[in-house]
């Protein structure tokens, strides 16, 4: 901004207008993308919001939100046109989807930036975003968005200042991320206790605040709750429907300024940029494409629109690879810290593979998007990935479970094979206990078979045979283990001494739980049908842990519910 931007008394003498460059910089690739850039230093004006069925007027620098456009009909490829003839300098269409290489070549023609958003945030949002955005100074988002971005700290401190009250920013689990350090605002004994321990303490009206502000549209205000309790704002941060994160502002002495609730609304929509950029700070280009991975794995963002932030052909083959600590982390929260150690390393690994590929975390769970030669056997992709385990269990002490999915001939076949390695993931998690191990769909596709029988509900009660109904309920009210026996006796092809080795027992003594469970429950094993239907339900129930589920638990099926 030049110094003729400004008169004397600090108000503005022309617009204010960021470059486009810094305006995608603020909002993040989350909220909107560029497909075409034709300058990034292309000052950015207005959002228009433009119904098809209105004139579009002149507008110097305006962004036109193409509300309705479909990106493959001729019209909207005009209306680019049109808007590069009426000054506009970019255009937004929602991503759908569709292939934009004609609407690209119109941008470029037309000599306007062609932006893409995410289909999931409203344009009412969006225009919102935009407006916050490109908000000049004076304003108070101009104050927060100068604030490097990623740095939560200086952000603290720009919501305290601009506010009037003590800041505190926190992920969605209540971990203190930042907070401010404003010289004379007080804060209250909660808050001490939160900034020394990093985490908001305990409270039994802890779950009613926090659901409040999940819940509301906006800014939420807090009555004071007795002594070491000052009032309080709070607002929730989101990156379109993704929780990110909370800020919560003191209302002491002095009391904050007025319109403190729409300023902090402000400060809330900004806040969402740093603190996905605060995950990886370091390299802009790089969070970039591990949030466009992050979108792809959920089928969130379309192939056209993957490929250009990602830098990949559409039809590029690559594998899937989900890394997960093999041992469960007790403390809430924990597992994505953990796994963020590791990103390093993995995220090392996998560029020295391909120097295309990329990593990102979900639910404590580091995926990694890497490319594969035409011809690269199977065995290839496991050894790679075993390697790596073994270098993270070197470096970090940490066992991991690894699950690579199916090869993704294009990149719209992603979702699918995420969801296999999910399943490869939790396959391993049931059967290799806390050690490393690494497995590819193929390898247990048995195991997979079961699980989506198990989340169909095939093992609902109305459909158990019989003999297996009154073998759980009998198992259930004795203490007995009629059906880990005979589950175990399945197994085993009927081999009573490998089964007896599975539950620690002897030979005779399986061989008696055999003979007394056909008796008691009429479970007739000469019927090749009923065994099979028999061996089906109760691996799905062992699987769904419902053995353990009933009245009194089982002794020795030693599994953990995952309801």
């Amino acid at each position: 901004m030049s110094q003729t931007d400004l008169i004397p008394d600090g108000t503005m003498a022309r617009p204010y207008r960021p470059s486009l460059g810094q305006v995608l910089e603020t909002l993040g690739s989350h909220v909107l993308s560029a497909v075409h850039v034709p300058d990034a230093g292309l000052p950015i004006g207005e959002p228009v919001v433009h119904d098809p069925d209105d004139q579009l007027d002149d507008r110097p620098a305006g962004v036109l939100l193409a509300v309705g456009a479909r990106p493959s009909a001729p019209e909207t490829r005009d209306l680019v046109r049109l808007a590069g003839a009426h000054d506009y300098h970019a255009v937004v269409i929602k991503d759908r989807g569709a292939e934009l290489g004609e609407l690209i070549d119109a941008a470029r023609e037309a000599g306007v930036a062609l932006l893409v958003a995410s289909a999931r945030i409203p344009w009412r949002q969006l225009d919102a975003l935009l407006t916050a955005a490109i908000s000049g100074p004076g304003a108070a988002t101009a104050t927060f968005s100068s604030v490097g971005i990623g740095d939560l700290f200086a952000l603290a401190n720009a919501i305290a200042t601009t506010i009037g009250g003590a800041t505190c920013i926190e992920d969605a689990e209540g971990n203190v991320l930042a907070y401010s350090n404003v010289r004379g605002q007080e804060i209250d004994e909660i808050r001490k206790q939160g900034i020394l321990g990093r985490k908001t303490p305990q409270r039994p009206t802890n779950r009613l605040e926090y659901s409040r502000v999940f819940r509301a549209d906006g800014p939420v205000r807090f009555p004071s709750l007795g002594p070491g309790h000052m009032r309080r704002l709070a607002t929730a941060v989101r990156a379109g429907a993704r929780l990110l994160g909370f800020i919560w502002v003191l209302d002491g002495t002095p009391p904050v300024v007025p319109g403190a609730m729409r300023l902090l609304g402000d400060a809330g929509r900004i806040a969402a940029a740093h603190m996905l950029r605060s995950r990886d700070p370091g390299d802009p280009w790089r969070w970039q494409r591990a949030e466009t991975l992050r979108l792809l794995l959920d089928g969130d963002v379309s192939e056209s629109v993957a490929a250009a932030r990602l830098g990949l052909p559409a039809d590029s083959s690559v594998a899937i690879m989900a890394f997960a600590p093999a041992r469960p982390v007790p403390e809430p929260g924990a597992a994505e810290a953990a796994v963020t150690t590791v990103v390093d390393l993995v995220s090392l690994a996998c560029e020295a593979w391909h120097h295309e590929a990329v990593c990102t975390t979900s639910r404590s769970v580091l995926y990694a998007l890497v490319p594969v030669p035409e011809g690269t056997p199977p065995a290839r992709l496991v050894r790679f990935a075993t390697d790596t385990a073994a270098s993270v269990h070197k470096a970090a002490g940490m066992d991991l479970h690894v699950g690579i999915g199916p090869l993704a001939a294009r990149l719209e076949q992603v979702p699918e094979s995420r969801r296999l390695a999910d399943r490869v993931v939790r396959v391993l998690a049931e059967t290799a206990g806390g050690a490393t191990r690494v497995a590819t769909d193929e390898q247990v596709r048995s195991r997979i078979a079961l699980l989506d029988l198990v989340d169909r509900g095939d093992t609902a009660a109305e459909r158990l045979l019989e003999p297996v109904r009154r073998m759980l309920e009998y198992d259930a009210v004795h203490s007995s283990v009629h059906a880990v026996t005979l589950l175990a006796y399945l197994d085993a092809f009927g081999e009573a001494a490998r089964a007896a080795a599975e539950l620690s027992i002897h030979e005779n003594t399986l061989r008696y739980r055999v003979r007394r469970l056909q008796e008691l429950f009429g479970v007739d094993l000469a019927d090749p049908t009923e065994r099979l239907v028999i061996w089906l339900q109760l691996r799905l129930l062992h699987m769904r842990a419902e053995f353990s589920s009933m009245p009194t638990r089982v002794q020795g099926w030693n599994v953990r519910s995952q309801r």
